[in-house]
């Protein structure tokens, strides 16, 4: 490798983007190529950045397997900077391993970590905590080493693992500065912000409060029995009763919870759980009849007691009654969530992250769109959907998506 190639990539890997164009802005040969590629995804052009590495990839010959697989590297980068969840992840599979069988373990590990930010992207937190495991960040760069410790508050993050969390973003700032690349440095202080952004809200005793992700986490492994509206369950510190597909017996159990230890009126379930302003005999049989389902469903956690004018909850063992409800109620809250990152995303992949269907949240974001809570740019499949961070929506993904329709 000549030295101007060799300076251009330290240039780029000190973080120094302009000094590296200037040393191969002007040549075609691969690895010039795939620098200036790189270059560019830096700068924010995405789109030029994937045709000058694909350009790379194909100049570069067979024996040069592993430059090509560094490009497929940086044009997995590139797709999840872009949110192109369906980048085909195999191909990134097969350069790492390519890269791994020929010794070079940094960009291999950069791999790795690119596909474990993916699935955590996508919800899939087990596979991503056992590709994690494999991997030892104490020889990489720091660089390496701050991506992979974001990584791992990541995912404590979103087990509710706040100290975990905490110390790894802690490890993450040490590693950044050290890099001395700004980008990385904003990233961490980023995540600094999630654990703390309000995650949810407390209601209980007739008030309510905003709670951070470390307040969330105490509260679940408290003595209360806790009618989670983020997750659709009823909980405590030993039991969880998931609701996620009965509706009407959630709306039931979230109204009893905001109540305690009072009761709800007849009218005022019927009206919360079957959304009718009148109630009629019909009405009064369907509630019987579902406060009967909610009562085997909740049997280990709590008892639904009859009063004079309504019904209440009876906890078997919490000391008391909360709800956890999201900190801002939203019908497509798990759209805002997602686009909360500030990242630009297409429709595709929010249904991938979502795991919905294309024209579910096509018709969300047309929603969004019309009360100016999001804004879309490009047309076609380029067509690319963002809104500016949403006060109190936590960019974890605390929110699983909309509750099922009865």
């Amino acid at each position: 490798m000549d030295s101007l190639i060799t300076a251009a990539a330290r240039a780029l890997a000190a973080g120094d983007v302009l000094g590296a164009l200037k040393r191969v802005a002007l040549r075609d040969d691969p690895p010039a190529l795939a620098l200036r590629g790189i270059a560019m995804a830096q700068l924010g052009d995405l789109v030029r950045a994937k045709v000058l590495l694909r350009r790379a990839a194909r100049a570069f010959g067979p024996k040069e397997t592993v430059a090509r697989a560094r490009c497929v590297v940086a044009e997995a980068e590139i797709a999840l900077v872009s949110r192109d969840l369906g980048w085909p992840a195999k191909a990134l599979d097969t350069a790492r391993a390519t890269l791994e069988a020929h010794g070079d373990r940094v960009n291999a590990a950069h791999a790795r970590n690119l596909g474990v930010r993916r699935l955590l992207l996508i919800g899939r937190l087990d596979e991503a905590e056992r590709a994690l495991a494999e991997l030892d960040p104490a020889p990489f760069p720091p660089a390496s080493r701050a991506a992979h410790e974001l990584i791992v508050a990541g995912i404590a993050m979103r087990r509710l693992r706040t100290k975990t969390a905490r110390a790894a973003l802690d490890r993450a700032e040490l590693a950044a500065r050290d890099a001395d690349i700004p980008a990385l440095t904003a990233e961490v202080e980023s995540a600094f912000l999630v654990l703390n952004t309000p995650a949810a809200r407390l209601i209980a005793h007739g008030g309510e409060r905003l709670l951070l992700l470390e307040h969330v986490e105490a509260l679940l492994a408290s003595k209360a029995l806790v009618v989670d509206a983020c997750r659709y369950v009823a909980r405590d510190a030993g039991t969880v009763v998931s609701l996620a597909t009965r509706p009407v017996l959630f709306a039931l159990a979230r109204a009893l919870g905001e109540a305690w230890p009072g009761d709800v009126p007849r009218s005022t379930l019927v009206a919360r759980a079957f959304r009718a302003k009148h109630a009629d005999e019909s009405h009064r049989a369907r509630l019987r009849v579902e406060v009967g389902r909610l009562r085997v469903e909740l049997r280990a956690l709590a008892d639904v007691s009859a009063t004079k004018r309504g019904f209440t909850l009876a906890p078997r063992q919490a000391h008391e009654v909360v709800v956890l409800a999201p900190p801002v109620e939203e019908q497509h809250a798990a759209v805002l969530a997602i686009l909360a990152d500030g990242e630009s995303w297409s429709s595709s992949a929010l249904a991938i992250a979502l795991a919905a269907s294309p024209r579910t949240v096509q018709r969300a974001l047309e929603q969004l769109a019309a009360t100016h809570k999001v804004q879309s740019f490009g047309r076609g499949p380029a067509r690319r959907w963002m809104t500016p961070p949403v006060a109190g929506f936590p960019t974890i993904l605390l929110l699983p998506g909309p509750l099922p329709s009865d």
